[in-house]
């Protein structure tokens, strides 16, 4: 009989939970009706960005994002030309072992490599996850980033001209350097036997 007691002492309970969150708004989204929007700093998928103007890649194959990846996630194949410079050949990303961490975005210096707030990529099979350079050219076409570097032909910005400080008047160098001696202290002696 006690145990029938406490039973329905805590249905009681339990309703009283959830009659008392009832009018309060739901948070939960109905997925995939509904998305949760991403910061702009989420790390979701690795993607490749394109020149905003001419749709190329802006990947110049320096291989910083290969060499500064922990899991070894990203696997850059190049060519060299008749001057020596680098041309793309595949860009290859590995999303089995990616680990999201963004050092590739942080070590990227032609804003070619980011980490882009899309997390949708489940798949069945494994091999669908291994992205090469066409799959993450147009997963990053729609993503927007801030182009930090120069495109050739452009002008160094010059420094702003910093404001001039007053300096305070110093004294010149000999002055500096002929520091006065501090003079020894006036000994003192016992003139007793002189005030007899």
């Amino acid at each position: 009989m006690k145990k029938l007691i406490d039973a329905i002492k805590n249905l009681f309970v339990g309703l009283g939970v959830t009659a008392k969150h009832l009018p309060r708004k739901h948070i939960t989204l109905q997925y995939p009706d509904e998305r949760w929007p991403m910061p702009e700093r989420s790390r979701g998928i690795v993607v490749l960005l394109s020149d905003k103007e001419t749709g190329e890649l802006n990947c110049t194959a320096c291989l910083l994002c290969m060499r500064s990846c922990p899991t070894a996630a990203i696997r850059i194949e190049h060519e060299k030309d008749e001057k020596g410079k680098r041309t793309l050949k595949e860009f290859t990303v590995d999303n089995t072992i990616c680990c999201f961490c963004g050092i590739c975005e942080e070590a990227c210096k032609f804003d070619a490599i980011k980490l882009a707030p899309k997390y949708e990529f489940a798949t069945y099979n494994k091999e669908d996850l291994i992205w090469t350079t066409k799959k993450l050219q147009e997963m990053g076409r729609d993503v927007p980033y801030e182009v930090t570097r120069k495109k050739k032909g452009e002008e160094k910005a010059k420094p702003e001209a910093k404001p001039a400080v007053p300096k305070t008047e110093e004294k010149p160098a000999e002055a500096k350097a002929e520091n006065p001696v501090p003079a020894e202290p006036p000994q003192v002696s016992d003139n007793k036997e002189e005030g007899k």
